[in-house]
């Protein structure tokens, strides 16, 4: 079978799938499936013998699902245990805010963060999900607040060589790790500022707002954060986080992603803080830096001006095919698309719903 593109956008109406040749040129659009949920988490799985598509969605009606199609969304199976909290927990799961593969190693476990902050894991490719307990348990938790998106956890990444290390993120909260196979979390937020306290309390223990963490496999122990207010760096596995602003027109975004291919390359896109939520002179813009974040580029080339909305936490992916593809939606319901690492764009996709998760693959 010659190699195609698929393309998942969740939006607050449904879950629409785009498919498009390897070169990635032109995409053509299913009709959209669960059109009355929303849909705030996306995973396509390509590690099994063929390809697995999970989707998190929510209903204010029916509460939160996770759905499997093994035939590329034709057909979907809803998974039993619909990420259900203990008996001895007053509280309930409220939406999936995340699903993430683990490591290659586990070819089939996969990983679901909730709102409330609660991690999940699955044995079995999404089809049943357990409670990670200790995470649920943590003495912090009584002091986890929420932000405007809820208080979720929306970043999940495990080691890619060590299953017994792990890193997630939420907001609020922070940076939590655990090095021996999930059991005991510990924060790991020393240099992030939390701006929106007050003088002299400004370095909390835990208490970060995170909008999203990235990792590239090739180097395991070096992260990228995108915090509401600062993006930083960390090289010791998150014991302590540095700077990389200098250069963005604003330190203030929600989206992150790192070159699938070049640990050192990473993407963005700044927004304005307290006075809007939309980008910098309201022209939609993807900043790129090639080193590390010592410096960055302004990409536009194809992308509006006059553009006021925004690109939430998980609304920008790649595709990690050979030449790989780059793509993020907005919340106007338009899905951009790159094919040279950022420095051109073309429109996918417009006038959908509002776009939360976009994830994308080339398949044999």
């Amino acid at each position: 079978m010659a190699e195609q593109a698929l393309m998942l956008v969740g939006t607050r109406k449904g879950l629409w799938i785009g498919r498009a040749g390897a070169d990635r040129t032109e995409w053509s659009w299913d009709e959209p499936r669960l059109p009355m949920e929303e849909v705030y988490s996306c995973m396509i799985d390509t590690r099994g013998e063929r390809p697995r598509l999970l989707v998190g969605s929510g209903s204010p009606h029916w509460g939160p699902h996770v759905y499997r199609s093994d035939d590329l969304g034709e057909t979907w199976q809803e998974t039993p245990n619909v990420l259900v909290l203990p008996d001895d927990v007053e509280t309930g799961v409220q939406q999936v805010w995340q699903l993430w593969p683990g490591a290659a190693s586990e070819p089939d476990v996969v990983y679901a963060g909730t709102q409330p902050s609660a991690l999940f894991r699955s044995e079995d490719r999404g089809e049943t999900f357990e409670l990670v307990r200790p995470l649920w348990d943590h003495p912090h938790r009584t002091q986890w607040g929420a932000g405007f998106g809820g208080q979720a956890i929306h970043t999940i990444l495990p080691h890619p060589e060590d299953p017994a290390r792990m890193l997630v993120a939420m907001s609020t909260g922070g940076v939590y790790r655990t090095t021996d196979g999930r059991q005991s979390w510990s924060p790991a937020n020393t240099g992030i500022v939390a701006d929106f306290m007050p003088e002299g309390q400004q370095y909390p223990e835990f208490g970060q707002c995170v909008h999203k963490v990235a990792q590239h496999p090739d180097r395991p122990d070096r992260f990228f954060a995108q915090n509401h207010g600062g993006v930083y760096r960390s090289d010791d596995a998150g014991d302590s986080w540095r700077s990389i602003a200098d250069g963005l027109p604003s330190d203030f975004g929600f989206v992150l992603v790192v070159h699938p291919h070049d640990p050192d390359t990473l993407f963005v896109f700044p927004n304005g803080a307290g006075d809007s939520r939309f980008p910098p002179g309201a022209r939609a813009r993807v900043w790129r830096s090639r080193d590390a974040g010592s410096s960055w580029e302004e990409l536009g080339n194809g992308l509006p001006d006059a553009f006021y909305t925004s690109v939430v936490r998980d609304a920008m992916c790649t595709d990690h095919a050979e030449d790989a593809g780059f793509y993020f939606g907005t919340r106007c319901g338009n899905v951009f698309a790159s094919t040279d690492t950022g420095d051109t764009w073309v429109e996918a996709v417009k006038h959908l719903p509002d776009v939360m998760v976009v994830r994308a693959a080339v398949l044999a």
